[in-house]
Parts: structure tokens; sequence; C-alpha cells
């Protein structure tokens, strides 16, 4: 089995994929109301399953041995002890010491194949970026396995700590995209420089006019970040053409029902993209690539 760890700014999130198993229900691309006409998944018959995942807070001070303790942990919870059955290791991590922590984690507790994505790692695709060392591994990880289920152009649209819109050509190429600041941070920084207003629960509210200050404030947090989303998928489409709109992250499934124009929403888009990098890193003999 390949376990596949994608680390954020805020959360990490952890999937083990077992090739000989039928896709199940934990590894579907959800189609919603105003989604184009077939999930993502049906575009992409072969994908392994998704045997099992979490979504963790992002520790950047936890070690080597704390990560490989919560990893036995969370197998345990699914009462599975599958130490002995993992087969690969992928990562992703825009937190530079939690990616050091991972690298002697493997190291010292898994004698398996091994990627740590970043520059050296075959993905299989061309990034057109001025310097392709910049773009974060969870991108480059989303713009495989977008491409990879949906073919394109597409654009992925990535709910984080950041809202990140990737954009990849017919071709397949990377061409790059857009960075604005997430739901969370937004929200906090109006919280910190707002004094007559306070932190609400991120939850749809009954209408879009609110009609009090804790209405108000969900209205912007939800149909603000829609429009944002959708405008800037439509300045994109201006430059490149009709695309197919994935949405994917840890707040992509309380934005993507309001979405107004076709997507799809595939949470577990970064994971598969890790699996696909691992294939095409990894020969039939194994060896460890970027650690």
């Amino acid at each position: 089995m390949l376990l596949a760890i994608d680390v954020g700014n805020t959360q990490t999130v952890i999937g083990m994929f077992d090739g000989l198993n039928p896709r199940n229900d934990t590894d579907i691309s959800e189609l919603i109301p105003g989604s184009a006409s077939q999930s993502l998944t049906l575009a992409d018959p072969t994908r392994p399953a998704l045997a099992f995942h979490w979504r963790v807070a992002t520790n950047p001070d936890r070690t080597a041995d704390e990560n490989a303790l919560l990893i036995a942990q969370l197998l345990s919870l699914e009462s599975h002890n599958l130490n002995g059955e993992i087969t690969g290791i992928a990562v992703s991590s825009t937190v530079p010491r939690l990616t050091q922590a991972l690298r002697e984690m493997i190291d010292r507790w898994y004698d398996v194949p091994s990627i740590i994505l970043g520059p050296g790692v075959k993905t299989g695709i061309s990034i057109l970026y001025d310097d392709p060392r910049e773009v974060g591994a969870d991108r480059i990880a989303n713009a495989v396995g977008a491409f990879s289920s949906c073919g394109g152009p597409c654009i992925v649209v990535d709910f984080g700590t950041a809202t990140t819109f990737d954009a990849i050509s017919k071709e397949g190429e990377y061409l790059g995209g857009a960075i604005v600041p997430g739901i969370e941070i937004s929200m906090d920084a109006l919280f910190s420089h707002a004094a007559a207003l306070r932190r609400v629960e991120m939850i749809v509210p009954k209408r879009v006019i609110g009609k009090n200050t804790v209405e108000s404030i969900q209205s912007g947090m939800v149909y603000g970040y829609v429009a944002q989303a959708e405008g800037l998928c439509r300045k994109l489409e201006d430059e490149m053409g009709d695309s197919k709109i994935i949405l994917t992250g840890g707040l992509a499934r309380a934005i993507a029902p309001h979405f107004s124009i076709e997507h799809f929403f595939d949470p577990w888009l970064t994971l598969h993209g890790l699996r696909i990098i691992f294939e095409r890193n990894i020969p039939a003999s194994g060896s460890k690539v970027g650690i």
C-alpha cells in the first residue's frame, strides 16, 4: 500500500492507496449541483482505491518519531496494523521543517521506495513558470492529478490556507495561476482589525442579504469567496479558453455546492497526484527520490 502525505500550512492530509481493491465510497470525486455531467472518477476508471484518509492539524514542531507514531495511531483507529504493509511513501510539503522531519522519519522507520516532491523529481508535465522551483509541491501534484483524471485545459482551485488557482493547458503544461489569501486568513485579519466584529462559525447563511452581523459575515465568508473564485476562473478562461474546473482543498466542501459554473469536486486530488508522480519515479526495483 502507498502512503501519501500532503503537508499544508494549516492541515496535513494523509491517505493510504490500495491498488488491489476496487474504488470504494471513501474515494469519490463528488458530483454536486451545478457540476459537470459526470464525476471526475468516471473519467479515470483505473484510479486505485484510497483505502483510508485522515486530516490532521499541521504541527511544524512534530519530530520524525512523533510523525511515525501519529501514522501508526491513525492506522490503529481503522483496526489495522498496516505499518508492515506500507510498500511506498510519497510526500508533498510546503513546510520546510516538516519536510525534513518526514525525510528523517522515512530514513529511520520505513525501508521502502519513497519520494519527496521537489526539484529533480519527474512529474511528467512541463512547468512554464519563470522559476519552476517557486511552484509549491502541492500545486504540482494537483496539476498532475487533474490532467490525468480529466485532461486539459483545466483549472484547479485549491481552498486551503491560501486559495490557489492553477492553469493546465490542453497539452498538460503547467501554465501558472493566481494566489489569494485563504478564507480563514482573511477572516482572521477582519476580526483582528475590526474591534466591533466577532468570530462566527463558517456556515451557509439563509440568505445572501444578511439580516444581522453574524449572517452578514457568513454571507461574505461563503458567497464572497464563491464570487471571487468564479470570477478568477472566468478571467483565467479568458486567456486559456473554456476549461474544466476542479475544486479541492480543506474548505472546498463548504464552497463547492454554491458554485454556479460547471465544476468537479475532488477532495483527494493532491493525494492522487502524488500517487501518479510516485509511479513515474519509482522503478520496479524500488528507490528513494528527493530524500
